[in-house]
């Protein structure tokens, strides 16, 4: 539980940390995924869930 608290915290930082620094950049990545057909953005999707994935495994296996 605590694993999950703190992965849940940590995209919350980076998160707020994109709007806070740079909201036009977040504007231009919202118009981009509007023009992308929608397979494309369900690939990406599935690829970053894929990645966080990997990311988790890898860090419980160095100690986390």
């Amino acid at each position: 539980m605590g694993t999950a608290l703190l992965a849940i915290g940590l995209i919350l930082i980076v998160e707020g940390l994109v709007y806070a620094l740079a909201p036009s950049l977040v504007e231009r990545m919202l118009e981009a995924l509007r023009e992308m057909p929608l397979e494309a953005r369900r690939i990406l999707g599935f690829l970053a869930i894929l990645s966080g994935f990997v990311l988790v495994w890898v860090a419980k296996l160095l100690g986390a």
